[in-house]
């Protein structure tokens, strides 16, 4: 599984921990449902925010929220049975989940990461990758989605990336992304039968998806440097403090944006497109820290929340001292990796254990090192809590 918005279980708590569980296994039941089991290797943690914000928008009884069932034990839940979520969210998840996994795939095949170089298991890769697309469009159809922005904003992805150089603004470069996540998000509020919500929605989406394009290029710097692969940030001469600024911004625009958003219940929205991507944004660029402490702790707001010096060897601003050791793997390892990790538990249970193509270090649904323990300041659904 893949994406920026990671929540620890335990900030979570047990409540809104048990409805995070719920779109989960929901998106990726969806997916097994409507497209078999090879499908569920696209579930990635920020598809099911389309199904979260469907629910949360929802009126109490109403068509799009609060359905549930209960699923049989799975190894990712330790073989435990759990009540998921059902209904129009998790199918709208499922068909953009689909649609990023191809787009993710293309990527790796045009990048020519491991055994892709080969003609054979690149043509294999399109072959999959092209399956995936028309699989999320009959998806995205059956609940009025049109996926045709999605695989247009993918198409012009590729085109963009071609032509962008040094001096190219990396906004640029992320706007199909922000194009696509906006259309995702505002159909949430059709699904909910909240017209009203969709352009503030629309505008959260377009931020989220451009804070979703910078932080993969930064997580992914290091690694495409030592690869050769094409990165955004370098290929335009971005700077990572520029990249910090865009993030924090997005961050508190999408925070505006929420807050003019009519929800039936918005905590756990609130929680993950508020809090969480904070903690995604100091995760990405190494300043991870608790995001309950008081308000200017680490900084003022938008800029770099880690000490700058650019005479300490290894500063996350200015590259210095030793690169991080790449590592990643190829499509085809990553999902071995992936089948390995579901069947062994891992991805719940364990301590820790390495994403299966990042190859980048990742806790465990139920495990993790929080230093907020006790803290339920996010059962509210303001923004000043």
């Amino acid at each position: 599984m893949f994406g920026i918005v990671r929540p620890c279980r335990h900030r979570l708590g047990e409540r809104l921990g048990a409805e995070w569980t719920a779109h989960l296994c929901g998106l990726c039941l969806a997916l097994r449902g409507d497209h078999g089991q090879f499908a569920r290797l696209v579930t990635n943690y920020d598809g099911l925010l389309v199904s979260v914000l469907t629910e949360a928008q929802a009126q109490q009884g109403g068509r799009a929220g609060g359905l549930r069932r209960t699923a049989g034990p799975c190894p990712l839940r330790g073989m435990r049975t759990a009540s998921v979520a059902l209904g129009e969210g998790p199918r709208l998840a499922a068909a953009v989940s689909l649609v990023l996994a191809s787009a993710k795939v293309r990527d790796h095949v045009a990048d020519g990461d491991g055994l892709l170089t080969r003609r054979p298991v690149a043509l294999a890769a399109r072959r999959v990758a092209d399956n995936w697309s028309r699989a999320g469009a009959r998806t995205g159809a059956g609940v009025g989605f049109d996926t045709a922005v999605l695989l247009d904003a993918v198409d012009r992805q590729t085109g963009l990336e071609a032509l962008a150089g040094p001096g190219t603004p990396i906004l640029a470069v992320t706007e199909p992304t922000e194009t696509a996540t906006a259309a995702a998000f505002a159909h949430t509020a059709v699904l909910a039968g909240r017209p009203g919500n969709a352009a503030p929605l629309a505008e959260a989406g377009r931020l989220f998806g451009r804070l979703a394009h910078l932080l993969d290029a930064v997580e992914d710097r290091a690694a495409d440097a030592a690869a050769g692969a094409w990165n955004p940030l370098t290929a335009t001469g971005t700077p990572l403090v520029e990249a910090r600024r865009l993030a924090d911004d997005a961050v508190h625009g999408i925070r505006l944006a929420l807050s003019e958003v009519e929800f039936g219940d918005g905590r756990l929205a609130h929680r993950l497109l508020v809090h969480e991507l904070g903690r995604s944004v100091d995760r990405a660029f190494g300043t991870e820290s608790c995001g309950h402490a008081p308000e200017g702790a680490f900084g003022p707001p938008h800029a770099p929340q880690a000490p700058y010096d650019p005479n300490r060897p290894g500063d996350p601003y200015t590259g210095g001292g030793e690169p991080p050791r790449p590592s990643g793997r190829g499509f085809w390892a990553g999902c071995a990796v992936a089948v390995g990790l579901c069947c062994t538990c891992k991805v719940c249970c364990a301590d820790e254990f390495e994403g299966p193509w990042s190859g980048k270090k990742r806790s465990g649904w139920c495990n993790c090192d929080c230093c907020c323990d006790g803290c339920d300041c996010c059962d509210c659904s303001c923004c000043d809590c």
